[in-house]
């Protein structure tokens, strides 16, 4: 497991007029959110209700295959309430199943732990791109911005 960012919002008002008190970053598996560290104390510290996450999240995830790393980001506002939202899993996740590695190379650029190829890439891009962050994006810049972490993990992309 993670550890949780918090951002402080300093105070910020959302889209539906109540008050964002914190942005909690957190990466959590598949259908394993407990109040257990790291998702009790990043909820817990600003008053959200634990339990309610944990089993949104868990049930949201139940058809994904177990440990597959999830990043969520929770917006919590003053009144106790909050709201989540899943992205994919982080685009080494996915370099890592396609190369069959378990990770990547610990001196970038001399050593090659594996290779993928650019029907990987491509796939890869296309989860990526239904991500909010990456939606104003081209598939190609996209599939760039992959091929670039994979030969930062030592993995190598072929035709």
């Amino acid at each position: 497991a993670h550890a949780a960012d918090v951002e402080d919002a300093s105070l910020a008002m959302s889209s539906t007029g109540r008050t964002v008190i914190a942005m909690i970053k957190i990466v959590i598996p598949a259908g394993a959110a407990k109040p257990a560290p790291p998702v009790g104390p990043a909820l817990g510290s600003h008053g959200l209700n634990i339990m309610s996450f944990c089993k949104d999240f868990n049930a949201k995830t139940a058809d994904i295959t177990a440990d597959v790393p999830i990043p969520v980001t929770i917006t919590a506002f003053r009144d106790k309430s909050f709201e989540w939202e899943m992205k994919s899993p982080p685009v080494s996740y996915f370099i890592k199943k396609a190369a069959g590695i378990k990770e990547g190379s610990k001196t970038t650029g001399h050593e090659v732990k594996g290779t993928i190829s650019l029907k990987h890439v491509y796939e890869i891009a296309k989860v990526k791109h239904g991500d909010p962050g990456y939606s104003w994006m081209k598939l190609e810049s996209i599939a760039s911005s992959i091929i670039g972490s994979a030969k930062t993990m030592g993995v190598e992309v072929v035709r």
